[in-house]
């Protein structure tokens, strides 16, 4: 009896130190983005109504920033999959001291500005930046990197690759050291020992890696804006530009729930393949 007072005493006391907090938080945070999202689904009369989410669709330029947006959030996801398992794997392979110091190279992006990150961009890929000046060499004309969705897709590959290397990495460090070898024994080759070893052993940090990263790509705004201007819109470009320019509260409000109902979406689809592929394996 006493031990059951003293946990429901403990709970009591623990709730009372994050209440205040969780008010904290729903007051400056939930309450206001609970507002600015009921703006969507606001009429011209002042009743509910899902207009505004139709005529966003309905909007050949909306759907196509849409499409774009999801088009270079999943190739930024697919390619940082793929190369994150090869940076990760060549990682984990090496010894503990030299491991060491590639995986603080792989995070030493992270501690700088994504400002700047994104800015060095156009040194590289400018008319007469690097990329050029060394095609210049091979005479070939300068070519149009910048504003286009190769830059895009250059600037957030660069940008959130080292989060899903880090997930990834953190997932294969916990794998069997003999499954791989074990595989290669019993003649799998090395396309079945990725498929059927290392992604299964390895899918929650799959999952996570790539959660954050298909939604950092969807929703970052600095690299678009830089590296695609006005040519390449993405939905978080086209919602600064709906509150800036055009004093448009309720396309805002629109394209804000469009990015957190797809993020939403992308998580839950991500879980949901690791699961079917776990309930497979057994």
């Amino acid at each position: 009896m006493s031990s059951s007072n003293g946990l429901f005493g403990n709970r009591a006391i623990g709730l009372s130190l994050t209440l205040p907090a969780a008010i904290f938080a729903a007051a400056l945070f939930l309450v206001p983005v609970a507002i600015l999202l009921s703006e969507g689904f606001t009429g011209p009369e002042g009743g509910f109504s899902l207009g505004p989410y139709v005529d966003f669709f309905a909007d050949p330029r909306y759907r196509a920033v849409f499409w774009r947006t999801l088009k270079l959030g999943a190739l930024v996801t697919c390619v940082s999959a793929i190369l994150g398992y090869i940076v990760a794997y060549a990682i984990v392979t090496l010894p503990s001291a030299s491991r060491s110091k590639v995986f603080g190279l792989i995070i030493l992006p992270l501690m700088i500005s994504p400002v700047a990150r994104t800015y060095a961009w156009l040194v590289i890929l400018g008319r007469t930046g690097i990329v050029n000046d060394a095609l210049g060499l091979f005479g070939i004309e300068p070519v149009r990197f910048l504003f286009t969705e190769t830059a895009v897709f250059i600037g957030l590959l660069q940008l959130f690759m080292p989060l899903m290397i880090v997930s990834l990495l953190s997932a294969m460090e916990n794998m069997p050291t003999d499954a791989v070898p074990a595989a290669r024994m019993l003649g799998a080759n090395w396309i079945q020992v990725f498929t059927r070893v290392i992604v299964p052993l390895t899918r929650e940090g799959l999952v996570i890696g790539g959660t954050l990263v298909f939604t950092g790509s969807l929703t970052a705004y600095i690299t678009p804006a830089i590296l695609g201007g006005s040519k390449v819109l993405m939905l978080e470009t086209l919602l600064y530009q709906r509150v800036t320019v055009g004093r448009d509260f309720a396309s805002a409000s629109v394209i804000a729930m469009i990015l957190i109902l797809v993020c939403f979406a992308a998580n839950l689809g991500l879980r949901r393949l690791a699961t079917v592929k776990k309930r497979a394996m057994k």
